[in-house]
Formats: C-alpha cells, sequence, structure tokens
C-alpha cells in the first residue's frame, strides 16, 4: 500500500470516528447551551431608557410609572400639589428595585414644565418615552360653567399637553415614544361634559400632527382614551357620576389605573412600534 493509500485510509477513520461521536458531543454542547440561556438573565425592555410622566402623582399616572419601571424605565414622577402622593410612588419605584426620582412642575407654565425635563436629563441622560398624563376634570352644564373652571382646564389639560408635547418634540432621542392621554368621552358627551370633552379632543388632533412632524426619527406619537376608570378623578364627582357604568359596558366594570398604564406600555414596547398617530380607546367596549 502507498503512503497515500496509508493517509487516504487514516482521514477516513477518524472521519467516522467523530462522526459517531457527534450525536453525543452536539447533545452536551446543547445542554450547555440551554443551562447558559436559562441562567443568563434576559435584558428589561426599557433598560437604559428614561420616561418623563407628567400628574403621575396617583391614578393612571402612577400606575403608569410604576408599569413603566418594571419594565427597566427610569423614571421622572411629575406632580403640581400631591407632593407626598408622588413621594410614595417614587419610593414604591425604589422598593421595587427601580430608578425614579420626582420632580413638581405645573405642565402649564412653559418655563416649569421644562425645569421637569432638565431634572430628568440630568438624573438619566435623556428622555425616551413621555407620557402627556397630567390633567383635571370639570363637569358643568354650559350655563353653569364659570370662566375661571373653563379657563384652568383648558390651561392644564390643553396648554399643558400642548408644553409637554412640544418639549417632547424637542427632546425624545429617535427611536422613542410619545403619549398623550385622552378621554373615551369625547363620543359621548354626556350632558355637563362639553368643556371637559372639548380639552380631551385636542389630544387626538395634536397626535396626529405631530406624528407627521417627526418623520424620519422612529418616533411614534399617539393617544390613548380611557373610559370610565376608578379613580379619584372620577370619583370626586360622588357616586352619582359611577351609577350605571359598570352596566352599560360590556365588560361590567369600571376600569382600573393598571388597565390603560398596561396600554401604555404596549405602545412603548416593540409590539405598538408600527402603531402612529393613533387614538386607541381603553374602555371596555363602552359605546
Amino acid at each position: 500500500m502507498t503512503k497515500t493509500s496509508e493517509t487516504h485510509d487514516d482521514s477516513r477513520r477518524n472521519f467516522l470516528t467523530l462522526a459517531a461521536a457527534a450525536p453525543a458531543t452536539l447533545a452536551l454542547a446543547g445542554v450547555a447551551s440551554a443551562q447558559t440561556s436559562a441562567s443568563a438573565p434576559s435584558a428589561l425592555p426599557g433598560a437604559g431608557r428614561a420616561a418623563v410622566i407628567t400628574g403621575s402623582s396617583r391614578g393612571i399616572g402612577a400606575a403608569t410609572a410604576k408599569r413603566l419601571a418594571r419594565e427597566g424605565y427610569a423614571v421622572t414622577v411629575n406632580y403640581l400639589t400631591n407632593h407626598d402622593l408622588a413621594a410614595e410612588v417614587v419610593a414604591d419605584i425604589e422598593a421595587a428595585g427601580g430608578r425614579a426620582i420626582l420632580c413638581q412642575g405645573d405642565v402649564a407654565d412653559p418655563v416649569a414644565l421644562r425645569a421637569v425635563f432638565d431634572a430628568n436629563d440630568e438624573a438619566f441622560g435623556g428622555v425616551d418615552v413621555v407620557v402627556a398624563k397630567a390633567g383635571i376634570m370639570n363637569v358643568g352644564l354650559f350655563a353653569q360653567t364659570t370662566d375661571e373652571a373653563f379657563d384652568r382646564m383648558m390651561a392644564t389639560n390643553v396648554k399643558g399637553s400642548f408644553n409637554t408635547l412640544r418639549e417632547a418634540a424637542r427632546r425624545t432621542r429617535d427611536g422613542g415614544r410619545i403619549i398623550a392621554l385622552s378621554s373615551s368621552i369625547i363620543r359621548q358627551t354626556p350632558p355637563g361634559t362639553g368643556a371637559y370633552a372639548a380639552s380631551k379632543a385636542d389630544q387626538e388632533i395634536f397626535v396626529r400632527a405631530l406624528s407627521k412632524e417627526l418623520d424620519g426619527r422612529s418616533i411614534s406619537v399617539n393617544a390613548v382614551s380611557p373610559g370610565a376608570v376608578d379613580t379619584q378623578l372620577l370619583r370626586q364627582h360622588g357616586e352619582d357620576a359611577l351609577r350605571g357604568i359598570p352596566e352599560a359596558t360590556p365588560l361590567g366594570r369600571l376600569g382600573e389605573p393598571e388597565d390603560i398604564a398596561d396600554v401604555i406600555a404596549m405602545l412603548c414596547s416593540e409590539s405598538g412600534a408600527w402603531i402612529n398617530g393613533q387614538n386607541v380607546f381603553a374602555n371596555g367596549g363602552i359605546a
């Protein structure tokens, strides 16, 4: 046998030996890979990102702050007057291992609002999600609505939201999310809600326009329209304001702040990346 033939036979034997051992080797590699995957912590979707949430001392705003913090976002909790409640939100986030700061500021005052964003940027290096939640609800028939009540509601709900969205347009990093809170009441407008519904209908117009102005930056801009949610904002009008609502809702109950926070979290996620310029009605199906 020639040396070349011997070399060929040796190579063939080595190949057959490796082939016979391959299933066991691959099985061991698969186990090691599975163990590595199981032990490696998965990164939270909001890790390394920051969110500014106006009006987040209670209700939907507080639930949203906690929800995004669980997703890994560092959160700026904004409030106007409820310092103690806002501090509780921050404490709850930190107790759960999240990061948050507290920042007072009136959204109707553009200087004060810029200071809120400045505080966020200093603490967290920038902003990726802005939720324009701050709002007030004054109800009353046209003939009974005072100038003061009307002006204050418009200053907070309309000008305040505009100020927030304007600052968000200037500061939100590429790939971010901007969300305004509207209301399902814009479809229903029962007696006594005309001014409030008007102040919330503006949010739909704002996001529709702003979503087109951020072309090329991969920033989605949407509104969320809650139905009747069990918050102090609703209960401040008394039990009469709640009468009949659960029965009129196909899902048979009032909403909870966490229901709306979940919708906002979805819009902030990769699953919501293709939703842009829309008003998402989250109301249990009430007409």
